[in-house]
């Protein structure tokens, strides 16, 4: 089975069909820039532009970088503030001419992602999943259950919000070496160990592709810590994931 995934970060908008039975793209994504600001409009205008790219006609899901329930957008962290409180599962359908729309957090639908098919497969007890690019979003797993919408990237670090000092954005807005850039992710990984005792880290993002450059330089944290399998497609096959129609319903 093939569903939609779309994946809205702060910098990019990334999307494929996604099979499955795999759990990989079943195409090479298409990616447009998210445009600044990143307003609802701006961005749904963007997301069309994804979807249309394949003809797709089908459930399509859909990841956003904040907190959203009910298909509703609760937050905006790295998104214009214009988001809180969308219906954004709905805006998304209409746009797309009224196609069936899914939409969570995006570090949950990686998680979900990893869960299923990478890192996390077959893992029980506590697993978390960072994602760290323009933020850090996050997913937690108590024995294979998601905790949605944690949004650990705002836990308090150093007086400010810890993406804005451990993201891959504070590390090329700083230009910071990788040793300096991991010593600061190594204080995050250490301050969440110790309210969250996770057995498992999985670091997601597109620094997952060069896990080389900084997961040795990380010290002093007890539970394990891997890259995503997934790698940066983690969110659009968690999105298409969420999206499966249910058993016995016809999408």
């Amino acid at each position: 089975m093939q569903i939609f995934g779309v994946d809205i970060g702060g910098s990019g908008i990334k999307g494929a069909p996604v099979d499955l039975d795999r759990g990989d793209l079943a195409r090479e994504r298409h990616k447009v820039l998210t445009p600044q600001p990143a307003t609802p409009e701006g961005v749904a205008g963007c997301v069309v532009e994804v979807v249309r790219h394949f003809d797709w006609d089908g459930p399509v899901g859909v990841t956003f970088p904040g907190v959203v329930t009910g298909g509703v957008t609760r937050s905006a962290a790295n998104m214009d503030k214009s988001w809180i409180g969308v219906d954004t599962a709905a805006l998304l359908s209409r746009k797309l001419g009224g196609l069936p729309v899914t939409v969570l957090n995006d570090a949950d639908a990686a998680g979900i992602a990893e869960r299923s098919y990478g890192a996390a497969e077959g893992r029980d007890g506590t697993v978390i999943l960072l994602t760290l690019g323009t933020g850090i979003g996050s997913a937690l797993f108590v024995d294979g259950k998601l905790v949605p919408n944690t949004e650990l990237g705002h836990l308090e670090l150093k007086g400010h919000d810890a993406e804005t000092r451990a993201s891959v954005k504070a590390k090329e807005d700083g230009d910071l070496t990788w040793e300096r850039w991991a010593h600061r992710l190594q204080k995050y990984l250490a301050h969440v160990e110790m309210l969250f005792s996770p057995d498992l880290f999985i670091i997601g993002g597109g620094v997952s592709r060069k896990p080389e450059k900084f997961l040795p330089l990380i010290q002093g944290i007890r539970a394990d810590i891997v890259p995503a399998k997934l790698q940066n497609n983690a969110g659009i096959v968690g999105a298409a994931m969420a999206a499966r129609p249910p058993k016995g319903r016809r999408s």
